[in-house]
């Protein structure tokens, strides 16, 4: 699998530097914004109990989050909703962090992480009622393996949500795919991705036996929460600095480059779907 030293490279950098610009949940994804004067630490907590309805969320449930990066959506499930949480990351620091903020939040019995990779993880079949990627699929190369890996370890009508950034159409994406600013937000930072039309993503979920229950367009939301994260960026410049130099400047350009693209070329759109011949 290509690209994974990159990615885990990323996300084994010192935790406190995704703080000073993520914000206090550390959620490397769109918040959800109402209101102009809506920071981001609101928005992204007001995006994670979007999820949890998206999902249907009465408590209590088994839920897996592919790719669980700092554990914003695993903490929160089990905090706010009493949820087992399971997190699959390849990045050990990430895990570390998990866990010491579990342990400190009273939720250790309800959180555990595994990890590793999704496309190769070991997982029980029917062993939870939702799944999440935020973020996540675009690095996975084979698109259908991983939309019937995740309808594998659902229940039947189980919920599966999918937030993820694509080119608009699958023109675009042939227009615009091998570009130098293309090229540099898929591969700088998180090593390999792929970014595939929308259409690609309801086809694999359908072929892998999905029922398409809903599609949410949050292109402008994730086009806020990047012009957040540059704020942020641009504040602790100085203590980014001081915890890996150069780094500030690799993250403003490709935050500002990604930024750049949402709505001419790119789309961000999150996909519900049910484990069920029925949404």
């Amino acid at each position: 699998m290509t690209g994974v030293a990159a990615t885990n490279q990323h996300f084994d950098l010192d935790p406190e530097l995704f703080g000073l610009f993520l914000g206090p949940l550390r959620k490397y994804s769109s918040g959800l914004y109402e209101s102009p004067d809506d920071t981001l630490a609101v928005a992204q907590e007001r995006k994670l109990r979007f999820v949890a309805r998206r999902l249907g969320l009465a408590g209590g449930e088994r839920l897996l989050d592919v790719g669980c990066g700092w554990g914003s959506l695993v903490l929160f499930m089990a905090r706010e909703y009493g949820c087992r949480t399971t997190g699959i990351s390849p990045a050990p620091r990430q895990l570390e962090y998990i866990a010491a903020r579990a342990a400190e939040m009273g939720v250790s019995d309800l959180v555990c992480t595994q990890a590793g990779h999704f496309e190769l993880a070991v997982l029980p079949d029917r062993g939870f009622d939702s799944v999440t990627m935020l973020g996540s699929i675009v690095h996975m190369p084979d698109l259908d393996a991983a939309f019937r890996k995740a309808r594998q370890v659902l229940r039947r009508g189980g919920s599966l949500y999918v937030s993820e950034s694509c080119f608009r159409s699958a023109a675009a994406r042939a227009a615009h795919d091998r570009r130098a600013g293309t090229e540099f937000v898929r591969d700088s930072i998180f090593g390999w991705g792929d970014m595939r039309p929308l259409s690609a993503l309801v086809g694999a979920a359908e072929n892998a036996g999905f029922s398409v229950a809903s599609v949410d367009d949050l292109t402008a939301h994730y086009h806020r929460t990047i012009e957040d994260w540059l704020a942020g960026i641009r504040a602790a410049r100085e203590r980014i600095e001081e915890l890996a130099p150069g780094y500030a400047g690799t993250l403003e350009r490709y935050l500002e480059v990604a930024n750049a693209g949402w709505g001419y070329t790119t789309k961000h759109y999150a996909l519900v779907c049910r484990n069920a011949r029925k949404g």
